[in-house]
């Protein structure tokens, strides 16, 4: 009898939760007048579904773009804080931005460094499996042109988002760098594909700043810049399971230009795979700046063919100076490959500050085109153990 009990009321909450009224509520654009069809400007539908769904007061809105259809952006902001503790924007279908350079329309609130901003939400999580496209490719022509009236356009920005989700998405042509993040604390960005051509200037995958506590893994960045760029301001980023190629790989910096005290620490880049890139794990500083990149790690890489697969530059754009970031407790570990130039290994260091503490353990990289590959160094304290190239300036073990 007790358990004919225990299942009467097991069966009692289930059915109740099941015959419940309450779902999370969604606001779909296509309610607010989007069509979907590529070619109008859907940007007033989105601002107004928006509205409704940062102010709705029920618990974990979502902000619905449906698949199957193709949105026309404008510039524009999403702008919080929401009344929700989480917010979603699912994405299932294609966002696009306009086609050409006259062709985008710039609000007079807004400044044109960005075509789709997120500020101040916390607990947003974005996602869906759908596509974004920056139509990039007129911004690069200017750029390469010299022509352009203002800088290109970073594509998503956010800013001040606590306990950011982006996952399941499709990210292509950005005008600038795909995704960039600004003030914001644990964040999750997972399950990403990034795409440009590898001659698209300045399209960086991901741009981190004065931000904690991030997560990015298990993505696919494939782009004429940085997969990722580590920037001021950051501390505590755990880089897993990217695979970059082409581009310029996963980059601490640059720090310190024009003279700027900037510094980044507590960064681990583990189980990376460099495919192509201009360059592998890469540290680099301007002369002239101050501040820091210390405690950083780089482990379980693969490197295939990679042009500098392994580097530290602290005279990034070198002229005289007496000031450097200083560049410290670095680990390059596990990290095996090809390289398809002659300098697998490049440690360049200011001469009156030096880089300390370099670690490498357990180095194996060899010549993509049957060469024999080098390491150069200078001005660089630390501990080579098992180095294949033999780094001269450091102390074997």
């Amino acid at each position: 009898m007790k358990f004919q009990f225990v299942s009467f009321v097991m069966f009692v909450v289930v059915a109740a939760a099941a015959a419940s009224p309450y779902t999370s509520p969604s606001f779909n654009v296509l309610d607010y007048g989007a069509v979907g069809n590529g070619k109008n400007d859907e940007t007033r539908a989105f601002m107004d579904a928006w509205k409704d769904t940062c102010s709705e007061v029920h618990d974990n809105p979502t902000l619905l773009i449906p698949k199957g259809k193709t949105f026309m952006l404008q510039p524009m902001w999403f702008q919080g804080p929401c009344n929700s503790a989480t917010i979603y924007i699912k994405i299932e279908g294609t966002i696009i931005a306009p086609n050409n350079i006259k062709a985008w329309k710039w609000p007079n609130n807004i400044d044109r460094l960005t075509w789709i901003r997120f500020i101040e939400i916390s607990g947003l999580v974005v996602y869906g499996g759908g596509l974004i496209d920056g139509k990039g490719a007129s911004w690069w022509d200017c750029y390469s042109n010299t022509k352009c009236e203002s800088e290109n356009p970073t594509a998503l920005h956010f800013h001040a988002c606590e306990n950011l989700i982006l996952r399941q998405l499709t990210h292509i042509n950005s005008p600038r760098n795909h995704i960039s993040l600004n003030a914001c604390h644990g964040s999750h960005i997972s399950e990403l594909h990034i795409i440009a051509p590898n001659e698209s200037p300045n399209t960086d995958g991901i741009d981190i700043a004065e931000s904690s506590n991030i997560i990015i893994e298990n993505s696919k960045i494939e782009t004429g810049d940085d997969c990722i760029a580590i920037n001021h301001g950051s501390s505590s980023i755990d880089i897993v399971g990217i695979f970059c190629g082409p581009g310029h790989g996963i980059s601490v910096g640059s720090l310190g230009r024009n003279g700027a005290q900037e510094s980044v620490e507590k960064i681990y880049v583990r189980n990376c795979t460099f495919n192509g890139t201009t360059n592998g794990a890469r540290i680099k500083t301007w002369i002239g700046g101050q501040g820091y990149a210390r405690k950083v790690t780089f482990e379980d890489i693969i490197v295939i063919e990679a042009n500098n697969p392994v580097i530290i530059d602290q005279e990034y754009n070198p002229y005289d100076s007496v000031y450097a970031v200083k560049v410290s407790d670095v680990t390059f570990r596990n990290i095996r490959g090809t390289s398809i130039s002659k300098h697998a290994i490049q440690l360049h260091c200011d001469e009156a500050l030096s880089c300390t503490n370099i670690i490498l353990e357990g180095i194996n990289i060899t010549s993509s085109i049957g060469e024999e590959v080098h390491a150069s160094c200078k001005n660089v304290n630390g501990i080579c153990t098992s180095c294949i190239p033999y780094v001269p300036c450091l102390f074997q073990e």
